[in-house]
């Protein structure tokens, strides 16, 4: 063995200068006692996740056998919990590496996934819509006992559902933290906007039936002209409460001179709402118009073609009086508790779109026909909403469509570009 250089001067712990002590081992730190907690909490998150889903199925298989939903309760208290542990958990997979993300981010994901999925059904088919939940939660059934399955190697429900075994070892790292935080910034989080747009610009032109249209440029209506074999026509020309003030002045200076004007416009001889139906606040807040003080066509043109307040449902006159009153104040604090409160019998939905649209579109059809034999040409000036109905009904009685013309009602931004002129069908 070499001997120090007995000219070297030594340390006072007889160790030669310039020849270093090895380092002390450092110690690996321990997430031992992180372990225990993340697989309680993993557990709870895969149990409320199991709850929700069979509670959820049972209650929508009731719903498509009988029609009720007496589960509704339970239900929304499982969904609640779980949604909130799953949001707790996807958080925590960005701080720590111990979360096993192969099994739970398809569960803290689910929610999010099964709104995506039933946003396109509402809209293409609302009818079914039950059907659709049900295959939903069938679903959320399946996964979870398909990650359950998994962690256990079967279908025993043990606690703990995710044993300490199963949670990784590594803990924070920037790494893991970076990488989730740009993945839900620059690819969940604009995919999600993306498609939410998409699909509103799709229930838009499928609701309206094409008369109402989202694009780039902005909100644009079209306008359909109707033809019968006698010579008479019947322009239905949907109309917007909010819009460009330059939208209804076009319109205006469009309509022949010789054209009966049907006016659409709620009546309320005997006082029945509270709060007049207004739409002025909404119009300020956009830096709008609002349709009744710039749409001023000729008042020996027009005729009323509306019905009054008195012939809709108690309910529906209750839910348009909260409605304004919400409109006119804001979401106040008193408006939204009386929000909450407000009493929403079953078929609410049905009597509110009945005496909204169909009274109103039966009423309109009927003032329709009584003033044919007056004019050639019957503008229709009238929400979009009403004409899908509107176009099927005087269809039948032999009018077919001759052209259509395109005005922007809402521009988005940029310089306006020109109207479309009206091209053949």
């Amino acid at each position: 063995m070499a001997q120090p250089d007995p000219q070297t001067p030594a340390s006072k712990d007889n160790q030669p200068f310039g020849i270093l002590p090895p380092p002390l081992p450092v110690p690996a730190r321990n997430h031992s006692s992180l372990r225990p907690v993340i697989s309680v909490l993993l557990s709870l998150c895969l149990g409320l996740f199991l709850a929700d889903a069979v509670v959820s199925l049972a209650d929508d298989s009731l719903n498509l056998l009988f029609g009720s939903h007496p589960l509704s309760l339970i239900r929304g208290i499982f969904c609640i919990l779980s949604m909130l542990l799953a949001i707790v958990v996807y958080g925590l997979m960005g701080i720590t590496p111990m979360i096993p993300k192969r099994l739970f981010l398809p569960l803290t994901l689910f929610y999010l996934v099964a709104e995506v999925i039933a946003l396109p059904a509402m809209i293409y088919f609302y009818h079914r819509l039950s059907l659709v939940v049900w295959l939903i939660s069938a679903g959320q059934v399946f996964l979870g006992l398909g990650i359950l399955y998994w962690l256990r190697g079967g279908l025993k429900l043990r606690w703990l559902l995710v044993t300490e075994d199963q949670v990784g070892t590594r803990g924070f790292g920037w790494v893991n933290l970076i990488t989730f935080l740009l993945l839900n910034v620059f690819l969940l989080l604009p995919a999600l906007v993306a498609y939410l747009g998409l699909c509103a610009v799709l229930a838009v032109g499928h609701f309206s039936d094409g008369f109402l249209a989202v694009r780039p440029s902005g909100l644009t209506v079209q306008v359909r002209k109707y033809v019968r074999n006698d010579g008479r026509t019947i322009q239905l020309v949907p109309m917007a409460h909010v819009g460009d003030s330059g939208f209804y002045q076009k319109l205006t200076q469009s309509f022949p001179t010789n054209a009966i004007i049907l006016m659409e416009g709620v009546t309320d001889e005997h006082n029945r709402l509270t709060n007049k139906i207004s739409y002025q606040r909404m119009a300020t807040k956009l830096g709008l118009s609002e349709q009744h003080e710039k749409f001023t066509p000729p008042r020996n043109q027009t005729v009323r073609a509306d019905v009054d307040v008195d012939q809709f449902s108690t309910n529906t006159i209750d839910l348009l009086n909260l409605v304004m009153r919400i409109h006119k104040e804001g979401l106040t604090p008193k408006n939204l508790l009386i929000l909450m409160q407000y009493p929403t019998p079953p078929g609410t939905e049905y009597q509110l779109f009945d005496d909204l649209l169909t009274k109103r579109n039966a009423h309109l059809l009927d003032k329709i026909r009584d003033q044919l034999p007056l004019s050639e040409t019957l503008i229709v000036p009238w929400g979009a909403a009403h004409m899908p109905g509107l176009a099927k009904e005087i269809q039948k009685t032999g009018f077919r469509l001759d052209a259509t013309e395109d005005y922007t009602v809402i521009q988005f931004g940029g310089v306006k570009k020109n109207d479309k002129p009206p091209k053949p069908e």
